[in-house]
Formats: C-alpha cells, structure tokens, sequence
C-alpha cells in the first residue's frame, strides 16, 4: 500500500494528515500556536512555530499509524497565502513573519500605485496592489526596518519555509506564488517587470513549480526526526483555497466552494484566465495545471465568531466543557430559534479591514439596529449572517465576470454548521453541498503529491476516484426574500459609512 502525507500550516494551527491511496485517513494531528498584533491592523506569526509544529505533527501521525515508513511515499504541503517570511545567507528567520490579514501596508500600496497605474498591475499579476498581500510587505521592511532588509537573502511564503526545513530546497508554486504580487500570473513565471520597479532580486524568490511537480526530497536529518525516509518526495503543493478546492473536487469548470476559516473565500474553477478589472476578486493560478481559480475574500469570516464566542460567550464555553459538547454546537443550538435576519439586527464584518468587493483597510466591524429586544444569541445569528452577506458578494462579481457556477460547495470550519450552509443557500440562491470527505486542504495537498509520485494519473482523475458528496442545503423561499432584503441594507451600510471609517483611521 502506498501512503501520502496533507500537511495544512493554518492561521491558528498546523493540520497533519495521513492518507492511505484511497484517500482514507489512517491519522492526524494537530498544533495550536499564537497570533501576534503589536498594534491595531497588524498581524504576525513566528515561522519557527509552524516548523515546530510541523515536525510535532508529523511525528505523531507516524508514531499512531505505524505504517512502514518507505510506503509513505510523498508529502504536500498546503498553507496561509500571502505571509511574508524573510531569511538571511544562512537559511534563519530574520523577523516574524507578516501574515495575510495584517494591514499595515496602505502606504506602500500608493507606493507601488506611483511606479506603475493600477491597470499595468492587474494585467500582469491579476490584481491591484493589496495592503494584505506579500509584494507590499516587503516594501514595508525596506522602508520601516532597514537592517532587516538588508540581511534579507531568501523571500518565501509560510508554507514554502516549510519546505526549506524538510528539503533544504528554496521554492515555490504558481498558486500561493500568485498571492504575491510578483508572478506574471497569466504566464505563470515571475514578473521581471514588476520586480525591476519595486527592485527586488529574483534570486531572493524560490524556483517556480506546478503545484503537483516534486520540488525536493526529505532531509536525512528530518526524516529521522519524524520516522520516514529520505527517499519521501515532498511536491509544489498550494496555497490554502486552492489546496481546498482540490480536496472538495472544485478542479472542473461550473464548480465552487465556500469555505469558513478564519477567512472567507468564494472559489471558482476557470480554465481561462479571467480578471475583473476593478480588481474585486482575486484571479490566480490554480492547483490544476493549466488552469486558474477566481475568488472574492471576506477578512474576518469564522474570525468573526471566534471574536465573539471568545470575548462574550464565556457562559456557552462553560457549558460545552461541562455537557462535553463543543461550544458552536451550542451556538448553533440557540441562533436556530431566531428568524433570518437576527430581528432587524445586522453586522458588518470587517474586523481586519476588507478585501472583496470593498479593498479597504480602514473599515471595521460595525452592529446596526442594537435594541433592547436582542439577546447574545441575536449577537451571535448576526454576526453569521453579516459573513454571508459578504460571501453573497463575492458570489454575485463572480456572476457578473461571466464565471458560472452550477455546483458550490461548503468547507472549513463553519461549512460544517448546518445553520451557517443554509444561510449561504438562501443567499446565493443554489444548492449548497458539503462532501463526504473533510480534510479540505490536507487532503487536496495529499492529491497533488500522489500525482506527483505517479501514484494518480492527474488531479481532476483522483478528485473523481476519490471526492464524493455529502449533505445538501436547499434554499427556503421565505428567507430567499427576507435576506434579499437585508443584504440590500447591508451593502447601502458600508457606502453609508465609507468615509466615516477614513475619519475614525486618521484620529
């Protein structure tokens, strides 16, 4: 029997995952590890706590498994787009590294607007300029800390210094290397003129890969450590949604997915190249080679009710502990007594500024129609819907760019509530389906290295084999009108308050 490795370097944990061939899972394990927010709209984590939690989980999933170690015969790797990792001649860790939902960067984006108009940016990277993406980070350090800057050798994204430490290898793969704001992404190579204006060496960036293509094999020294071999292949693997989407099947056109992690992503499979040029959405490579994804990012998604259970719901975590129970069954429980549209009650979710449709770092989180009538759980309900009404969004500018979805489905931690998957069927008028398989990412990174290993003939033949649907959400006509109604406030909300958020920025 052959075996494959998923590992998953997530926002609040590392996800490892043992495979058999067949896609089922022999083990897993998993590492929690720290946020750090030095400041309002700054966000960073410290790379050697992914690499130690990367080697912890590895570890354990062979230590439970106990399979042979030469049948494992490869690993991918999938993880948090758009970090900035910064390392020196001799391979260490110069700083924390400055993660995807950080928002420091407004400054350097009309920097990188002045070198060359937004329109030049889109046709060559797919996107405008982004206060969350890597290419304005590091004109962040070279401007605020130039010492760093200057031992600065090796620039790579969070999962592919993962790679460093199991291979030694220096690389990376078309689709996080798209959240970048450096590859030429309808060409799928580095931009030698996006890194001629904001000069930085090409050197600095890792070989370029397809997402299923081997990039190295594992150190002696790590493979000791963690019970494989040497002989372990460890392949491009992909940056999270796009991990995802091969690990719920998204790799033909017509499909999608909504998934609810920290962030939200809407996601849609594209064999063209397809770019709003209002840059709203997102438009990269995919996993699959030859192909591309299209998606729409709402900042603070399951964040959002992380905020709130962990800031106001003590009394929930205090019951889910004593009845055994997790806390968002609980959640789940209470907010299914309530009527869609939290009794006039809506949220707005920006929390870490926004990305899709509104591009704008300075907004925050806002509750509009407080009264005396709602409860905690009206708090709760609204704070979901306030999510889906932005994923809602996303959806419809995916709609009007002509990218057609006839299948969505549902992934991440809120894809498994029921309640949070009926909202989103309602508001984007479709079925809304979860598959039967729930590794997502670590199974999606799983797929590419069994391509890569040739154990798979290619990635839409192994999503076929081995992706099967699950549970189904139907939209319910009554709320399809009520919510049509809310979300028509909620959009009128954030123009309303635009310039209101400016002011709040500059005091």
């Amino acid at each position: 029997m052959n075996y494959l490795v998923g590992i998953d370097v997530g926002t609040s944990a590392t996800k490892t995952v043992l495979f058999d061939e067949r896609g089922n899972v022999l083990a897993s394990a998993s590492c929690e590890y720290p946020l750090y927010q030095p400041q309002n709209g700054w966000a960073e984590q410290k790379p050697e706590d992914w690499r130690d939690a990367v080697l912890q989980t590895l570890r354990e999933v062979m230590e439970i498994a106990k399979v042979p170690a030469d049948e494992v015969k490869g690993i991918g790797i999938s993880g948090q787009m758009h970090g900035l990792v910064m390392l020196d001649e001799k391979g260490e860790v110069i700083r924390p590294s400055i993660i995807w939902c950080d928002q420091r960067t407004g400054d350097e984006v009309q920097d990188m607007l002045k070198l060359m108009p937004k329109e030049r940016w889109i046709t060559i990277t797919a996107n405008p300029p982004l206060t969350g993406w890597t290419a304005a980070k590091i004109l962040w350090v070279r401007k605020n800390e130039p010492e760093n800057y200057a031992r600065c050798r090796h620039i790579l994204l969070p999962k592919d210094y993962i790679r460093y430490v199991l291979t030694g290898v220096f690389a990376a793969e078309v689709s996080d290397a798209s959240g970048m704001q450096l590859l030429d992404v309808p060409n799928r190579r580095w931009s030698g003129e996006v890194l001629e204006k904001l000069d930085i060496p090409e050197e600095w960036l890792g070989t370029l890969y397809e997402s299923c293509e081997v990039t190295g094999t594992l150190l002696p020294e790590i493979a000791g450590m963690v019970g494989l071999t040497a002989e372990t292949k460890v392949v491009g693997g992909a940056g999270d949604n796009a991990a995802a989407a091969v690990g719920t099947g998204v790799v033909k056109d017509g499909t999608a997915f909504t998934t609810i992690g920290t962030s939200g992503v809407v996601f849609a499979h594209s064999s063209q190249v397809t770019i709003d040029p209002e840059g709203r959405v997102h438009t990269c490579c995919c996993a699959v080679p030859g192909a591309w994804h299209v998606m729409g990012v709402t900042q603070a998604a399951g964040l959002s009710l992380k905020w709130m259970k962990d800031n106001f719901c003590q009394d929930y975590v205090a019951e889910a502990e004593k009845e055994g129970v997790d806390v968002y069954d609980l959640i789940n429980r209470d907010i299914a007594k309530l009527p869609a549209g939290s009794d006039r009650l809506l949220y707005l979710p920006y929390l870490m500024g926004e990305r899709t449709p509104h591009l704008d770092p300075d907004c925050r989180g806002v509750f509009f129609g407080l009264s005396a009538i709602h409860t905690k759980a009206h708090l709760l309900r609204a704070v979901m819907e306030g999510v889906s009404y932005s994923l809602t969004d996303c959806k419809d500018i995916l709609q009007e760019m002509g990218v057609q979805v006839d299948e969505m489905m549902a992934c991440g931690g809120g894809g498994r509530s029921p309640i949070w998957r009926q909202m989103l069927s309602d508001l984007y008028r479709c079925p809304v389906k979860t598959v039967h398989q729930s590794e997502g990412p670590a199974l999606g990174v799983a797929i590419l290295a069994g391509v890569g290993c040739g154990i798979y003939e290619s990635v839409e033949k192994a999503c076929g084999e081995l992706i099967s649907a699950d549970k189904c959400s139907n939209p319910e006509e009554a709320d399809v009108a009520a919510y049509g109604k809310y979300h028509a406030l909620y959009k009128k909300l954030y123009r309303d308050l635009k310039e209101d958020y400016k002011e709040l920025a500059a005091l």
